[in-house]
């Protein structure tokens, strides 16, 4: 017999130019039983589709039937992970890092008030001698506006 068509449809096919019909009687012609010898090695690639809708699939519920063979019944489910939980150590390490500069600070100030004198506390400033030398010395004594402490100008 003449294959001549077939042959061409092959030429076809492997150029991306066939139809959907045209594949079709490809997949007819070679799912005969008797195919001849020179397009024999093409049989596969036409007959694939018929061969593996018989072959046994998974089913749907597989993963529990192998869960129940195993022993466990619980399936494992990835679970979500919100952004303010990824950040959480970092807000602890924030947190920590706020304390101890907030402590630190409270201990400087703390510091600093025991050197100078009480708010309430006043001054003195020692009254100048009767020597004349004395008056420019009271006239440059000036008041600190915010401590209320007068201050001495040498």
């Amino acid at each position: 017999m003449n294959y001549q068509y077939i042959e061409q449809l092959l030429d076809r096919y492997w150029q991306c130019e066939t139809t959907l019909e045209e594949e079709q009687i490809l997949r007819t012609f070679f799912n005969q039983k008797e195919v001849p010898a020179a397009l024999l090695p093409y049989k596969d690639l036409f007959t694939y589709e018929q061969t593996s809708i018989h072959e046994e699939t998974l089913d749907d519920d597989f993963d529990d039937r192998m869960m129940e063979l195993v022993g466990e019944k619980k399936t494992v489910k990835a679970r979500t992970i919100k952004l303010t939980q990824r950040l959480q150590p970092l807000f602890k390490a924030v947190a920590v890092v706020a304390v101890i500069l907030t402590l630190g600070n409270a201990v400087t100030v703390a510091l600093r008030h025991t050197d100078k004198p009480a708010q309430n506390e006043v001054a003195t400033v020692e009254e100048p001698k009767a020597d004349g030398i004395s008056v420019a010395r009271a006239d440059s004594v000036k008041i600190d506006s915010t401590a209320h402490i007068p201050l001495s100008i040498r």
